[in-house]
């Protein structure tokens, strides 16, 4: 029998830290080392009770909980969901500077309190935590490391040290649109993407990421604020432009018509999602052939994996985001099962390639 998952919550209210100690130990699979009323307590008790996974509120005091999340992610890198009532849809900055900050994901806290629908709220939550269990992470240094020379990367699933992206030893096909696809983490990985490319970035870039519904004005708006690139929601009917970032609506799939313009179709879930990263990325396919990229991101599930393998197919490149820096191996690990995968790459090193392949 596997050991329950040890969890340290860090929370200054002590009625929902009873309501969410009541919760995970609802569960078998979980059980609560330690409780902390703000950061420095946290901080203290992380070595002395070595947790497995931090819930974490936000507005705290001394130590709030995003200086805690980036206090943990130097000195003891671990999985942190952020349960609280300021990560609502319309807190933008405050969800997304936890996630950039090291949080892996966050849980706003109905208006109405955890008691009501409490149910569905304890089935959520202690399926979060489950699935953050099992995430490694690792220190985040204020500086952002530059990728070594000889850092080993996995092409095909071989490791090729000493592998160095120069226009010299980068040979491909001209790129004209590069499509990601993301869900679990993947709004870290996009910014890891996003945030390195220039601002005479040559192609458009068609993004899919599954969101929970009205986080997604505040992840476009967040990404263009951290990025050189604009970030928008597409148009019907807008033909891409070079050096914009695109993503779908919500509730509706991304496609491209005959002429290369943008439509959407409110086809059944594909993969279980609408938007689906492979309606969007077979759509690529179509149009644009071996003309297209298509870079697989961190993710549950198995969306994607079918629309990669249809930009392989037509002799595209195609980019999946290795184990070791994916939040959930699920989505990568499929298209990596199904060989659509010509690359496998930390996340790190996705960003230096496509600039090498476009000789940027």
């Amino acid at each position: 029998m596997l050991s329950p998952i040890k969890l340290l919550l860090v929370e200054d209210s002590p009625v929902v830290t009873i309501v969410l100690k009541r919760i995970f130990e609802s569960s078998p699979d979980i059980q609560v080392v330690g409780t902390a009323c703000n950061g420095l307590e946290g901080l203290e008790l992380i070595p002395k009770l070595q947790p497995q996974v931090i819930c974490t509120d936000l507005n705290m005091a001394p130590m709030n909980g995003l200086e805690f999340t980036e206090e943990v992610m130097k000195k003891y890198p671990l999985p942190i969901l952020v349960i609280s009532a300021s990560v609502q849809a319309n807190d933008t900055q405050n969800v997304f500077q936890v996630l950039k900050a090291g949080a892996l994901d966050v849980f706003p806290k109905p208006m109405g309190g955890l008691v009501s629908d409490y149910d569905r709220l304890a089935n959520q939550l202690i399926a979060k935590v489950k699935i953050l269990s099992g995430v490694k992470v690792f220190t985040r240094h204020q500086k952002k490391m530059p990728l070594e020379d000889n850092q080993i990367l996995k092409i095909n699933q071989a490791p090729v040290p000493n592998y160095k992206f120069s226009n010299e030893n980068v040979k491909s096909s001209t790129i004209k649109v590069l499509a990601i696809g993301a869900s679990t983490g993947g709004p870290q990985a996009l910014y890891a993407i996003i945030s390195k490319l220039p601002a005479s970035f040559p192609v458009p870039i068609i993004c899919v990421q599954h969101i929970s519904e009205g986080f997604l004005q505040g992840l476009v708006d967040w990404l263009g604020n951290e990025s050189k690139l604009p970030v928008k929601i597409a148009a019907f009917g807008e033909l891409p432009q070079a050096g914009t970032v695109y993503f779908p609506p919500e509730k509706r799939h991304l496609e491209l018509d005959s002429q290369g313009r943008f439509v959407y179709s409110e086809a059944a879930h594909a993969a279980g999602h609408c938007p689906s990263v492979t309606v969007t990325f077979k759509s690529v396919a179509n149009f644009y052939s071996r003309a297209a990229a298509g870079v697989l991101l961190t993710g549950m599930g198995r969306d994607g994996a079918d629309g990669m393998l249809a930009i392989a197919r037509q002799g595209g490149l195609t980019i999946a985001q290795d184990e070791a820096s994916c939040i959930v191996f699920g989505m990568p690990k499929e298209a990596i099962a199904l060989g659509a995968a010509q690359y496998v790459l930390p996340i790190s090193a996705i960003a230096p390639l496509l600039l090498a392949k476009l000789k940027i």
